[in-house]
């Protein structure tokens, strides 16, 4: 059995975002989910810290980073049409980039082989110096960074399986060689980025792998494109640790996504990602939540995919 750590942390709750479908109840009710099954007791629980400054600014510019922080406490702002930042949203962004930092540093340390970090709000729309589509900064795109400039890492590879296309890290790795960033996600939809012909810039033309489908394409569909397009261009990129992306929104029953998944679908795709991960990153996975707004999809999704980290 892996050694695997659960990343979350209560300060999540303090980004309020009223009956918007990205709310605290997501992370809150998937942790009582998790706490309740036999497989917890098998997983080590840590708590995130606050990315720094320095972190942050790995993957945004210093504008965009001091915007944020000196929006007043007590002011309660929309950053774009659908992303809310209120009193404790700059705290939870700070801990949520941190989580994916801290699951990476105990990889390094050996004391992991994976981590899932259960942390809100997601990041995989937030841009260099915008925020976008419920996310603040990009938590998977500021760990990849870490990791190859501050914590020994050469290359990395992302697998973003949000039923949304994840434009903003696209953006921060597309001429970034050292960076694979892989998407599976329905098309046409928001953000109407990541097409086929959407393959990198410079030197790292190739290292933007996208697959779009249709909606209403099923587990057969997410994993033919998965084995026959996407692990191989991870396994050919050789890299030394493996971020996923997980949303959780191409759920059957999600109210926001159009795809045709069940839970256990998701457990067949990380069980996938884990065998390729292990061909060059021996094993090392850090994963952190992005979308998935059902609340009984989004926990029955997260276990398959925990138990699958976990093999």
């Amino acid at each position: 059995m892996a050694k695997v750590a659960l990343i979350y942390d209560k300060i999540f709750l303090r980004h309020e975002t009223g009956s918007h479908p990205e709310n605290g109840a997501r992370v809150e009710h998937t942790y009582e989910y998790l706490k309740s099954l036999p497989l917890f007791k098998d997983i080590q629980s840590i708590p995130p810290r606050a990315a720094t400054k320095d972190e942050i600014t790995l993957a945004h510019t210093e504008g965009y980073y001091e915007t944020l922080v000196t929006i007043p406490k007590d002011r309660r702002v929309a950053l774009d049409p659908d992303t809310i930042f209120g009193p404790g949203t700059l705290e939870a962004a700070l801990f949520a980039a941190g989580a994916v930092i801290v699951g990476i540093e105990g990889i390094v340390r050996g004391d992991l082989e994976r981590a899932f970090c259960l942390v809100r709000p997601p990041g995989h729309h937030a841009r260099k110096g915008l925020a976008m589509g419920f996310c603040i900064f990009n938590n998977i795109a500021i760990g990849a960074l870490k990791a190859i400039e501050h914590l020994g890492f050469e290359r990395a590879a992302i697998v973003d399986i949000d039923v949304h296309h994840g434009n903003g890290t696209q953006e921060i790795f597309y001429d970034d060689p050292r960076v694979l960033y892989c998407s599976i996600h329905q098309a046409p939809f928001y953000p109407g980025t990541g097409s086929k012909e959407e393959r990198g810039s410079g030197a790292a033309v190739g290292k933007t792998v996208n697959v779009p489908l249709s909606a209403g394409s099923t587990e057969s569909d997410y994993l033919a494109s998965l084995d026959e397009i996407i692990l191989p261009a991870l396994i050919e990129h050789l890299p030394d640790i493996v971020f996923i992306s997980a949303g959780f929104d191409a759920h059957r029953d999600d109210p926001i996504g159009g795809m045709r998944l069940d839970s256990t679908s998701f457990g067949k795709m990380t069980q996938e990602i884990v065998k390729a991960a292990k061909q060059s990153a021996r094993g090392r996975i850090v994963s952190a939540l992005e979308g998935g707004y059902d609340l009984t999809a989004l926990a029955t999704s997260i276990e398959a995919h925990v138990e699958a980290l976990m093999a």
